[in-house]
């Protein structure tokens, strides 16, 4: 908890943080490192004002999410072959693949930080990037 409470802070956990938790916790800044360099959703790097997640598994790659995430990839200026989290030059965001977003039958399927959308198509997640691009 005190990792993802860090990183809601945050965005991320910086090494400052990872030794500042170790000391709390009564651990080496070693065992956080390997925490936060374990877990996928735990970031060692600013992700940006606004995480783009894609999700990827079956049932949205099916339904067209690689195509999503190469286009919305393109429209940001950024690799659409590129792996983890890439993160515009602005820092307005980062875009990355998610395991199972849990919306299976309305794919494919995003999310901006905390919100939520289903069905998107390339234009739609177009529409959907200018309300975060402020």
């Amino acid at each position: 908890m005190v990792l993802h409470a860090i990183q809601e802070e945050f965005g991320y956990i910086s090494k400052d943080a990872e030794v500042w938790a170790a000391e709390k916790l009564g651990l080496k800044p070693i065992n956080i490192h390997e925490l936060v360099t374990f877990y996928p959703m735990l970031r060692e790097h600013d992700p940006g004002k606004t995480v783009v997640r894609v999700c990827r598994t079956l049932s949205c790659a099916l339904a067209g999410s690689h195509k999503l995430h190469g286009h919305i990839c393109d429209k940001l200026g950024l690799d659409k072959n590129g792996h983890g989290l890439q993160r515009t030059k602005d820092g307005k965001f980062g875009v990355e693949f998610a395991e199972c977003l849990a919306s299976c039958g309305t794919g494919p399927v995003m999310m901006c930080n905390n919100d939520f959308y289903e069905a998107v198509s390339n234009e739609e997640s177009e529409e959907i990037l200018k309300k975060y691009d402020a």
